[in-house]
């Protein structure tokens, strides 16, 4: 008998993990995910990366606003009747008395080897910390965030040169690959959800663009971590003399000087630990992406410029 699965989701993290299911057989009744965003200037209507895809293989998808006190979403989700349901960065807490509605429950990919950075922002954590290793762990839902028992984690390395975005690629296709290991398992009680050990806990809040502002006092590797892990968005950014400065790609070397300092004309910055960053690709406030050769030949900053002149 063909089993009823239900897909939450969101972003395009969540993609390659609902088109593995779908491509291997399993039929997701339904698919949840956060409703259309109007974009800044609201011109358009952004459908989320889910959406798209849910209606690109012709599934079913619902956008409620809140499940929260929503009694037509908990009507139809109890006749669903269904036997799992898998959620990836749905973006929404699911309210307790959802989670006697599924008969396998609630099964949450989380991007971290739980019970290590619970919570909105994993990935980018995880790389702001200097981690060396992440992965995804497969979970129950329980009322708490993040604090269901774990069947199973898979462990990644974190190289030099991930960012957020390579290490969400990557984390993603892991989840993919690995949640058809543990679907059936799951469905025919074959499989042991073991309690994390929550004294070992740590938490990934939510980014704030504010933290994306660099302090060049703290050591280049740190720097580093923080452009790598706010990379694509928010970004890591500086002010000087009164414009923003995104920087999008850097690499760490040896030179040093005052803090804050260009050391030469290709805009290696001393930091906190006598050693200095080299930025790669930056953005202006405003304006395109550019390499550095080419934002230096018409920059205001010069060598012998101190960034810390905001």
């Amino acid at each position: 008998m063909l089993k009823k699965i239900i897909f939450m989701g969101t972003p395009f993290f969540a993609v390659p993990i609902l088109k593995s299911l779908y491509q291997n057989g399993y039929p997701v009744s339904v698919v949840y995910t956060q409703p259309p965003q109007k974009s800044q200037r609201g011109q358009k209507i952004n459908k989320s990366p889910i959406q798209g895809i849910s209606e690109t293989l012709k599934i079913e998808h619902r956008t409620p606003s809140s499940l929260k006190n929503n009694k037509v979403e908990y009507e139809y989700l109890r006749e669903l009747n269904a036997d799992i349901a898998i959620v990836v960065a749905y973006g929404q807490i699911i309210p307790k008395e959802y989670l006697s509605l599924v008969k396998k429950g609630f099964i949450n990919i989380h991007a971290s080897l739980l019970p290590k950075w619970r919570g909105a922002a994993p990935i980018q954590r995880s790389i702001m910390n200097l981690e060396k290793k992440t992965g995804v762990s497969i979970m129950k839902i329980r009322e708490k965030l993040d604090t269901g028992p774990v069947c199973n984690s898979y462990k990644i390395n974190i190289e030099a040169d991930d960012n957020s975005e390579t290490m969400t690629e990557k984390l993603s296709t892991l989840a993919a690959e690995k949640i058809l290991d543990n679907i059936d398992e799951i469905l025919e009680d074959k499989i042991e959800f073991k309690e994390q050990n929550h004294n070992e806990a740590t938490y990934a809040t939510k980014i704030e663009k504010k933290e994306g502002q660099i302090d060049w006092t703290k050591n280049a590797e740190s720097i580093i971590g923080k452009i790598n892990g706010l990379y694509p968005n928010p970004g890591a950014f500086f002010i000087y003399n009164g414009e923003r400065y995104k920087i999008l790609r850097a690499s760490l070397t040896e030179s040093s000087g005052k803090i804050g300092e260009v050391l030469d004309n290709y805009l290696e910055v001393s930091c906190g630990n006598e050693k200095s960053i080299r930025i790669l690709e930056i953005q202006r406030q405003g304006k395109r992406t550019q390499n550095i050769s080419e934002f230096m030949l018409g920059s205001q900053i010069k060598k012998g410029s101190n960034l810390n002149n905001a």
